[in-house]
């Protein structure tokens, strides 16, 4: 059977199981498990659950009524990788055929039982101590699963694929130099024979870009630029009396969702370079702070949307793109959602990039000196956190109360939402059956300030901001929300004492799993926001967890590892969960 065609098979019989796409279309599993996917859903088989990046499990055994009985199975340690300051832990787990791949902010990759919790094998990845174009914290946000492989991108730019079995390399390449500002930090997606990585970098002077290699040995399949070259499509809103465009940024922090039947990869970028300074990119600097559709198979442009013109906010967009079908104006739609740092869903037609709800241009504040753009997209519906600043902080005047897209220079001024704040990577979910996209975010003031920084682009692999990092005069506080994508209107909406730093992901028990930095898990109704379980796992969870069944029971596994970002407690605990555990929780941090 050719490959394209055993995929759209297994799309399909996915699809009559749970109604929406659950199980990667091109990960070419043996045919017995193919059956078993569409009766059981066995695994956890790619970071965001399936093709679509939902995080959504079909399975109900685990429900509203029975997760009191939640308790842990085993906890398994992973000998203290990835535990020092620097690392944070932000990856889910891969599930396939009774065994958990997980990798730590080290790149170490260990392979566990789910049976005993014990390591079958673990890979090391020995990363250079002296890598210095990392930013944010040494992390990795997960695996890719195919062809018998497991894929890792490294933050040493390497590209690496191990047996799945034994876990030895069968092929490494060096996909980009870290000292030229490329580290890779999201998961790589696997698909149709091909493996998908995106670029970070964005504070490095780079040009982002969205590389395929064949799965089977790693040579280079296609390479897409985010920023658009000479003669290309956008590349006209660069200045064209300059370089800019070669340090412009726009680099890739997430997985890309897939639409088999379109044969589109969905994906978003990050911020123009540099971050706070416009002066030296006049335009609205495509394609950062943009959705993205390309061909999965060639990596052709088919349509973008950008978010933010002309960023000057370190508004980049580095939450997970999710597929769903909706029903709009009485008609299903095929939709592309993404939770931004602005604070706002955007809800496009995924095979347009066309607003589904209508999304408006209005006239914004100026600053010439930042050559701001005149205009900013509004999503129509509901912010999930505010866009305004309520009452000033000591010592801090407000200009324009502190809303959102307000401009600044060399002065400073105080507005919502900070860099850290709206949805930063910690994915988002959505539920098939309800149309609600639950969205983990922070509601943050931020000092934003620039000058006359960053004129001339630096070496390769330096800083290029343009400004600083103003930081937070008042604490942030974590907001959790369900939006309905019908209406893209709140459904409800609860704020936590301390950032919100971890993704969710959603089953058809009603119940909406979402990690702490405290240390706990925790599982929330899905339909009213209201915590029904908790446990404690002795370090921060900041990374989703995975749903799976196995042996007609299901699981529940969470690493907790802890996240510089969010300041939380380190560790280097997996955790299993299940209706029949015994094993209590751990001491609090």
């Amino acid at each position: 059977m050719k490959k394209t065609l055993g995929g759209i098979v297994f799309l399909f019989l996915a699809v009559l199981t749970i109604g929406a796409a659950f199980a990667p279309a091109g990960l070419r599993l043996p045919l017995a498990q193919k059956a078993d996917v569409r009766a059981r859903a066995d695994g956890w088989l790619k970071s965001g659950g399936n093709l679509f990046n939902q995080n959504y499990s079909p399975l109900a055994q685990i429900n509203r009524q029975s997760v009191a009985g939640l308790k842990a199975v085993w906890r398994a340690r992973l000998d203290g990788s990835g535990m020092n300051s620097k690392y944070s832990g932000e990856a889910q787990p891969v599930i396939h055929e009774g065994v958990i791949y997980i990798v730590t902010g080290a790149d170490d990759v260990f392979a566990i039982s789910v049976k005993t919790g014990k390591t079958l094998w673990k890979y090391q990845a020995n990363l250079d101590e002296t890598i210095t174009t990392v930013c944010c914290g040494w992390t990795s946000r997960g695996l890719a699963l195919g062809e018998g492989k497991i894929y890792v991108g490294q933050l040493d730019g390497r590209l690496v694929a191990l047996d799945e079995k034994s876990g030895k390399p069968t092929w490494s390449i060096q996909a980009e130099r870290w000292q030229d500002g490329y580290p890779i930090t999201a998961a790589p997606l696997y698909f149709d024979g091909l493996v998908i990585v995106g670029f970070a970098g964005g504070e490095n002077g780079t040009r982002g870009r969205v590389k395929a290699y064949d799965a089977k040995d790693g040579h280079l399949v296609w390479t897409f630029y985010t920023i658009p070259g000479p003669g290309e499509i956008g590349h006209d809103t660069w200045p064209q009396d300059n370089d800019a465009w070669k340090h412009g940024g726009a680099t890739v922090w997430q997985t890309p969702a897939v639409d088999p039947e379109l044969g589109l990869i969905y994906f978003t970028t990050g911020n123009p370079g540099p971050d706070f300074n416009g002066r030296v990119r006049a335009g609205n600097n495509l394609f950062s702070v943009s959705m993205l559709a390309l061909e999965a198979k060639t990596g052709k442009y088919r349509w973008h949307f950008q978010q933010v013109h002309h960023d000057l906010w370190d508004y980049d967009s580095p939450n997970p793109v999710i597929l769903f079908d909706v029903k709009v104006n009485g008609r299903v739609r095929k939709a592309a959602a993404e939770a931004s740092k602005t604070g706002w869903v955007y809800i496009l037609d995924r095979i347009t990039g066309k607003p589904l709800l209508g999304i408006d241009e209005k006239p914004v504040p100026q600053e010439p000196r930042q050559l701001t753009s005149a205009t900013q997209p509004f999503p129509r519906g509901d912010a999930f956190v505010p866009h305004h600043v309520d009452i000033a902080p000591e010592d801090f005047p407000l200009v324009n109360q502190g809303r959102i897209f307000t401009p600044f220079w060399t002065e400073g001024v105080v507005a919502k939402p900070a860099p850290r704040g709206g949805a930063n990577w910690p994915p988002s979910s959505y539920d098939p059956a309800t149309n609600y996209f639950y969205v983990c975010g922070t509601d943050s003031t931020n000092l934003f300030k620039a000058g006359e920084l960053d004129q001339v682009p630096p070496p390769e692999g330096q800083r290029y901001l343009g400004g600083v990092f103003g930081g937070a005069p008042i604490p942030g506080t974590g907001i959790f929300a369900a939006l309905d994508m019908k209406t893209n209107r709140l459904v409800w909406q609860q704020r936590w004492k301390e950032p919100c730093y971890s993704g969710s992901v959603t089953t058809a028990g009603g119940l909406v799993f979402v990690g702490r930095n405290d240390g706990r898990l925790t599982a929330l109704n899905s339909a009213t926001g209201k915590r029904v379980w908790e446990f404690q796992t002795g370090a921060g969870v900041n990374a989703p967890v995975s749903v799976f069944e196995y042996e007609t029971e299901q699981y529940i596994v969470a690493y907790s590892a802890g996240n510089l970002f969010a300041g939380s407690p380190r560790g280097d605990s997996i955790w299993l969960f299940s209706l029949k555990g015994t094993v209590e929780q751990a001491t609090a941090p």
